[in-house]
């Protein structure tokens, strides 16, 4: 296992770089909320809240298909995207490495 790239896109536009570990289990919103982003997690990673919605600018194609229960709590929020997520259904992974998301979340 190896640490992989998370690209953060801020208010500004700007990318802040952060090296994640694949080794310990986490959930993208994990790592977000561990690195002092602004996430209230309120479901605890049980895509039943969406506030850890994020839209992945760059990708999105590289990750696992959306599952029915992410899917239909993305389709309730207002600023859905075609490349919405919830950051609490992606395992940090290879897959991941190099992503840049954008935090959309209700804060």
């Amino acid at each position: 296992m190896q640490d992989i790239k998370i690209n953060v896109q801020n208010a500004d536009g700007s990318l802040t770089e952060h090296i994640a570990p694949t080794d310990m289990g986490l959930s993208l919103m994990e790592f977000l909320k561990g690195s002092e982003y602004d996430i209230l997690a309120t479901c605890g990673g049980m895509a039943l809240c969406a506030t850890c919605h994020v839209s992945v600018i760059n990708g999105f194609d590289k990750l696992h298909e959306i599952s029915d229960d992410e899917y239909a709590m993305l389709d309730t929020l207002p600023n859905i995207t075609d490349t919405s997520r919830l950051a609490c259904q992606l395992k940090l992974a290879d897959e991941l490495d190099g992503i840049v998301v954008k935090i959309l979340g209700d804060h």
